[in-house]
């Protein structure tokens, strides 16, 4: 081999060596700011300096969505301090969360997991990874909490809620004014056991995608008011004890509801003892539908009315547990 061939060999290796080390350099970069939320703001130094991208090796044009890696969701809140709990608790282990707690007193931020007790609160942010789909769970028997409101909330990959609100027990308003459920398809659980809520305004609630829907309002025992005429529940398959133990609950409108794909109706209106009035004329109900209990420890008088509505309801929706 000539000294021709060599040097040919050894340049092809040198642009080797520099085509990896270029690619590690910016992936190296790239991720280590990615993966440090407290590094954000230096990719909106990035984007906007072609000297750095450039001896950085970065084309931020590959990281379109390098905005959307991390995602703020602002929360103005009212704690209830006669009990203390976890304030946020995220149950999945492999999510990558952080919470900023904004100190009232102090005005400053403090990044911790729990709410201390008797500390006066009214604002939180919390900054999500953007690749979590899920808000299973997120605020979880936080028995602190007596009113949120959500001001900001932009995320539209969130494709489950369930259990979200599961056991708050003192929480008493809820704004979702701000709040995006275009993609969700798990609603199971999401207000369970929220024993204090006494109205809910879900009217910009989009449900469009939700196959699950059972035990949502379970355990609501002070709802009196709940207006679910924009939900779509066309995709919906599971309504199980959606209704169970919203004992105060008077009336309900649900003469919007599609029950065409549902399968599982059991213990939906379980224990709604002052319910007189409900019209689901419009419930598409066949022989595999599971009904068993639907209406247990419900009134004889919407028993009756019921019976009326749907003549081919099997008898075992009556019966009581």
């Amino acid at each position: 081999m000539n000294h021709k061939d060599n040097l040919m060999i050894v340049k092809e290796e040198s642009n080797q060596i520099k085509n990896q080390f270029d690619v590690l350099k910016s992936n190296y970069f790239i991720d280590k700011v990615f993966n440090n939320i407290y590094e954000e703001k230096k990719l909106e130094i990035i984007k906007n300096n072609k000297k750095l991208q450039k001896r950085l090796n970065i084309n931020i044009n590959n990281y379109k969505e390098y905005s959307q890696l991390y995602s703020s969701i602002e929360i103005e809140i009212i704690p209830n301090h006669k009990r203390y709990s976890h304030f946020i608790n995220i149950s999945e282990d492999n999510m990558k969360y952080y919470h900023i707690y904004f100190n009232d007193n102090k005005k400053e931020e403090i990044k911790r997991t729990f709410l201390n007790y008797g500390e006066k609160v009214s604002k939180i942010n919390i900054i999500i990874d953007y690749q979590i789909k899920s808000f299973n769970e997120l605020f979880f028997k936080c028995y602190s909490i007596k009113s949120i409101n959500f001001k900001k909330f932009n995320r539209n990959n969130i494709n489950s809620m369930s259990s979200m609100f599961y056991g708050c027990a003192y929480l008493e308003e809820i704004n979702f004014s701000n709040f995006n459920t275009n993609n969700v398809t798990n609603m199971s659980g999401m207000f369970t056991d929220c024993a204090s809520l006494i109205e809910l305004d879900l009217s910009n609630f989009n449900t469009n995608n939700v196959t699950n829907m059972s035990f949502m309002f379970c355990g609501c025992h002070s709802l009196l008011d709940i207006d679910l005429s924009n939900f779509n529940t066309n995709n919906v398959t599971n309504m199980r004890s959606m209704f169970d133990g919203c004992y105060s609950l008077v009336y309900i409108d649900l003469t919007n509801f599609n029950t065409n794909k549902v399968t599982n109706m059991s213990t939906m209106f379980f224990g709604c003892a002052l319910l007189e009035e409900l019209n689901i004329s419009n419930f598409d109900i066949n022989k595999e539908t599971n009904m068993k209990h639907m209406f247990s420890d419900c009134s004889e008088k919407l028993k009756n009315n019921i019976r009326v509505q749907l003549k081919n309801i099997k008898e075992e929706a009556f019966l009581n547990i």
